[in-house]
């Protein structure tokens, strides 16, 4: 299978730079099914359903978040309908949404999403994996699940890492959520598991991790609260990370980054033939 993740979509910025590439990226590496993370879509803080759809019309399968999932408390019931829709499956199990799903892709296979969060430097939260193995009871990647995708909104990369190296052989890609900034170790772990510590955001870099400059500079030299920080409103970068699967076993036989417009040095991946 041909898999793509793109990391935190950062506000109005981050939403219209996935409109511009997404589309021509699916058609162009040919993708069977993408993720996309956007707990910061709505103005940099949570999501609301027309965002949802805005996206899932661009191609994406299944939509994840974090931290901010429940932000926008007008759309909180979104989580308990729409199933494409993911919080972390480590949030207290009375939260509204589930934490995982088993999907089809448009030829019929199946992938698992399974979506965690960090414990190490955020907000209190149940140790991930359990909840992890929860989701993943009965699942067997190559089995019953022909890819596993899980996302691990954290923000130490030594958790991320861990994550990664515990499940290396068992699911297809670990990617890293939460930082906004793309880290350069994609890669795949001896047993077969893609990793990538950070995918990055969606969103305007010439700012604060997505967020316009002068609020969190000013916040940072005179320790003063400041105003609410808003999103940076400057051409975005689509970030993320392509993945290749082999198609018996689900595990990883190619993963590159993505990096398309903006400002980042662009990385755009050639298609990969199975």
């Amino acid at each position: 299978m041909r898999l793509a993740f793109f990391g935190d979509v950062m506000g109005r910025s981050g939403r219209k730079a996935l409109s511009d590439h997404l589309p021509r990226l699916r058609r162009r590496l040919a993708l069977d099914f993408i993720v996309v993370n956007a707990e910061n879509a709505a103005g940099g803080f949570g999501v609301t359903e027309a965002i949802c759809e805005e996206i899932f019309d661009l191609g994406a399968d299944v939509i994840t978040t974090g931290n901010h999932a429940y932000d926008q408390r007008d759309s909180l019931d979104m989580f308990d309908r729409e199933r494409r829709l993911l919080r972390p499956a480590n949030f207290p199990a009375s939260n509204p949404g589930r934490g995982a799903g088993l999907y089809g892709a448009g030829d019929g296979r199946s992938v698992l999403v399974v979506h965690l969060h960090g414990q190490r430097f955020m907000n209190p939260m149940d140790d991930p994996v359990p909840a992890l193995e929860r989701e993943m009871e009965g699942l067997m990647l190559g089995r019953e699940a022909d890819a596993i995708i899980v996302d691990m909104h954290a923000e130490a990369s030594s958790e991320k890492y861990s994550l990664g190296q515990y499940l290396d052989g068992r699911v297809s890609l670990v990617v890293g959520t939460h930082t906004h900034v793309p880290t350069a170790d994609t890669q795949i772990f001896p047993r077969g598991t893609a990793f990538q510590c950070d995918a990055g955001m969606c969103g305007d870099y010439d700012s604060v991790i997505g967020m316009e400059k002068d609020g969190p500079v000013a916040r940072f030299t005179t320790k003063l609260p400041g105003n609410r920080l808003q999103p940076a409103s400057g051409e975005g970068t689509v970030c993320g990370v392509y993945v290749v699967t082999d198609d018996r076993t689900g595990l990883a036989v190619h993963a590159e980054p993505i990096r398309v417009g903006g400002r980042l040095i662009e990385q755009q991946p050639a298609p990969v033939e199975r």
